[in-house]
């Protein structure tokens, strides 16, 4: 299943635009919408090889792009017009976050891969012609659920793309892609499973393209960069045996965001937190029922950790991405389905890359509907850490 080893990265050596880049040269008329999807449209061809799409739609994304240039031109209010994004097979155009997305002008270009039947993990995205490669390192996976969708960002095929997160999985691909996931507070998006845990959310490049989506799907202003960021650092959450590499990568980005930002402070708020295995297990498997939950004990360390500081940091995943032999004992979720049972929001960021060139991710958790300053302190991290939270 694993391809030739040592094959070179399939990452632009040049970030291509980021979706509000794309929309504001839709507008100020420098490319028209028409040849903004034909540009992605051929870069999905270029990165066929990684198995990131299970469809594409060429002559339908083009006639979309065809009928925003002519609503431009009879003046026509589309924020998104002509912006390519990819949409999780899972989903389709159908979700909620796609159907805004789409009523904004963005242009659905075709659906990305999600994991198929057969393996015990779901780090991995299966098509037709083979699974989905990471483009950091084909003989490693890129995440999952959500894999497609961080494939093609990640290497620049899109700007954007929708994924949705049940125990992770924006949020995971996103890391081991080396790009940003985000997911919302849980009830700001329908639902997409019975158990009330899983909820829609971008892969993006940049964290403004994060809040653009926040805007034009949720609703809402952005808040300025507060003064002062209290943030409480764990490398374990108290229950996870995570690699030394991944957690140092994650804290010295975490720690580069303090210097770099004047706003930041890492402050000592030991959390020791049980894991949430079993109550995970249960809440998907018999629904949404309170006694299957995070514990009261583990409800009130929480509620006093955010008495105390504006967001919780850890490292996005346990572990860099694995082999696609399966990532062995490992639970490559151990960071971060917690804040599927407590509905948290919380953002993955590039936090750099491994010994061997893997991405990793700087998690960040705030409190329920801090959504807006979550992205507003994401940003200043993006600002002032970039030369570690970005490592392409």
């Amino acid at each position: 299943m694993s391809p030739t080893t040592h094959s070179p990265p399939s990452i632009p050596p040049t970030p291509p635009p980021d979706a509000g880049t794309s929309a504001a040269r839709v507008h100020r008329g420098e490319v028209s919408a028409y040849e903004t999807v034909r540009d992605s449209l051929a870069s999905i061809g270029r990165i066929a090889h990684l198995h990131a799409f299970t469809e594409v739609w060429p002559e339908e994304a083009l006639e979309r792009a065809r009928s925003a240039d002519d609503a431009l031109a009879r003046g026509a209010d589309l924020p998104l017009a002509g912006v390519p994004v990819a949409v999780k097979a899972s989903e389709g155009t159908g979700s909620h976050q796609a159907e805004a997305l789409v009523r904004a002008g963005a242009v659905p270009v075709g659906s990305t891969s999600v994991p198929g039947p057969g393996t015990a993990w779901k780090t991995w995205g299966r098509t037709d012609a083979g699974p989905t490669l990471n483009p950091w390192d084909p003989d490693v996976v890129p995440g999952g659920s959500s894999a497609g969708s961080a494939v093609a960002v990640a290497t620049g095929a899109v700007p954007w793309a929708t994924a949705s997160d049940g125990a992770g999985s924006t949020r995971i691909p996103a890391a081991w892609c080396g790009v940003l996931g985000y997911k919302p507070t849980t009830g700001l998006l329908p639902a997409r499973d019975r158990a009330g845990l899983t909820v829609g959310g971008p892969i993006a490049r940049t964290v403004p393209d994060l809040e653009l989506y926040r805007r034009v799907v949720l609703g809402g202003s952005p808040v300025p960069v507060p003064a002062r960021i209290r943030v409480a650092w764990s490398g374990t959450l108290g229950f996870n045996t995570p690699e030394p590499e991944t957690v140092e990568l994650a804290e010295r980005a975490l720690r580069r965001w303090e210097r770099g930002s004047g706003a930041v402070e890492v402050v000592d708020a030991p959390v020791a937190l049980a894991d949430p295995a079993e109550a995970w297990l249960a809440r998907r498997g018999t629904g949404p029922d309170v006694r299957a939950s995070v514990s009261r004990g583990d409800r009130r360390v929480l509620a006093e950790l955010f008495s105390r500081v504006d967001l919780l940091a850890t490292p996005t995943t346990p572990n860099p991405p694995h082999p696609h032999t399966g990532p062995g004992e490992v639970m490559s979720v151990g960071f971060t389905w917690l804040f599927n049972l407590t509905g948290h929001p919380a953002v993955s960021l590039p936090a750099g890359r491994t010994v061997r060139g893997l991405p990793v991710g700087l998690h960040l958790v705030a409190v329920h509907h801090a959504d807006a300053f979550l992205l507003s302190a994401a940003a200043d991290a993006e600002r002032t850490a970039a030369p570690v939270l970005y490592p392409g």
